[in-house]
């Protein structure tokens, strides 16, 4: 029996989005941040169940963060989506943004140069042959390197709070967003992932929302998180709505074996396009796995998926449980290995539930990606949402 998931092939599948991810925590010359790395590698996922190429790096020095931005610098060239998440210390000297790798020292002006990364660099680097840019800056914190930079080497102007950046002219335009308002702190916060950050993935791949409205609703999220301390700033200049997680609720698509394709000759009413994306659907329909299970899914009652590591077990106790695969492809098992999944991903039944409708959506998340509890958890969480997440 087929596995109905209400699935969409959408314009959006068709763009090329390339993303670079940024997180710092693990300073040398200053105390540890405890969320930008889990900032970013939350991120990471978020963004590649968009669709998104992702090019990221977690506590990088300088060098490293050289090579990784011309790593992306490459990838990013021609496309449509631009995409640029940083997580970590931050500072301004004179009007100017820098964001500091884990081996910045910064003792005195020079040490800008070589140690620190300026954000117009980056943002050049994904500005090449691209349509759309969005930037997201979580790098308002508290920043003691700056107060070296400012009262022992006498620097002037140096500060914590980054300036405001200026928007050139060119493609279909650039959105760029900090943590706080120009020149003001952002807290790091005292769960997994910073208030900017848990409002950023919770409203950046909302079904058929535009970013821009996705930012008003991280803005209020987070002046709401912090009792009106903190908020977050968005500087917009895009001629063309965008949105990254286009749904079409009325077009469903059956998911499961592959039906053999119909007869070019014998139709006579398909176009050849037409005949070769019914024939990429029922490719990309043929790898999804089916579930032992055919019956309705709940999230506290154990079920068969047809997976040995998972059966017999609900969803409710997996996601208290250990990730059986990398969350992030190429995360060393030190990172992960042994780990609690709600731990990683702040899992709960509210937030799995909007995960599992992003699955029933969106079938390139399901078939491209692995799932640290497996693609058959993915199929399975899909069938809950479309069963109302009960």
């Amino acid at each position: 029996m087929a596995i109905v998931l209400f699935l969409t092939l959408t314009a959006a599948t068709a763009e090329r989005r390339v993303a670079l991810v940024l997180g710092n925590s693990q300073y040398q010359h200053a105390a540890p941040l405890a969320n930008p790395a889990r900032d970013a590698k939350a991120m990471v996922e978020r963004l590649q169940n968009l669709g998104f190429e992702v090019v990221s790096g977690f506590d990088l020095t300088k060098q490293q963060t050289q090579a990784t931005v011309a790593q992306f610098a490459k990838q990013v060239r021609g496309a449509d989506v631009a995409l640029f998440f940083y997580a970590g210390h931050g500072l301004q000297v004179s009007g100017n943004n820098y964001l500091l790798p884990v081996d910045a020292a910064l003792e005195d002006e020079t040490s800008l140069d070589f140690e620190a990364v300026s954000v117009d660099f980056i943002m050049r680097q994904m500005s090449r042959e691209t349509s759309i840019r969005l930037v997201f800056l979580d790098a308002c914190r508290d920043n003691p390197l700056a107060d070296v930079l400012a009262k022992t080497a006498g620097v002037k102007g140096a500060s914590s709070g980054l300036a405001e950046i200026g928007i050139e002219d060119g493609g279909a335009g650039t959105l760029v967003a900090f943590a706080a308002s120009p020149n003001q702190l952002a807290y790091d916060g005292s769960g997994d992932h910073s208030p900017f950050t848990t409002a950023l993935l919770q409203h950046i791949g909302e079904s058929n929302v535009s970013i821009t409205e996705a930012m008003n609703r991280v803005t209020s999220d987070v002046f709401k998180a912090t009792a009106g301390k903190q908020r977050p700033w968005t500087n917009v200049s895009l001629t063309t709505e965008v949105v990254l997680h286009k749904v079409d609720l009325n077009a469903p698509l059956i998911v499961g074996e592959a039906n053999t394709p119909p007869d070019e000759a014998s139709s006579g009413t398909r176009s050849s396009a037409q005949n070769d994306d019914q024939l990429a659907l029922d490719i990309l329909r043929a790898k999804i796995p089916k579930l032992a299970t055919e019956g309705p899914i709940f999230f506290d009652r154990p079920f068969t998926f047809g997976e040995p590591a998972i059966d017999g077990k609900s969803i409710a106790q997996l996601i208290k449980g250990e990730p059986l695969f990398s969350p992030v492809e190429g995360l060393d098992k030190s990172v992960w290995e042994g780990k609690h999944c709600d731990a990683c991903h702040e899992w709960n039944e509210t937030r799995l539930c909007e995960q599992a409708k992003n699955f029933a959506a969106n079938d390139v998340s399901v078939l491209r990606l692995q799932h640290p509890l497996g693609t058959r958890f993915k199929v399975a969480l899909a069938r809950w949402a479309q069963g109302g997440c009960k």
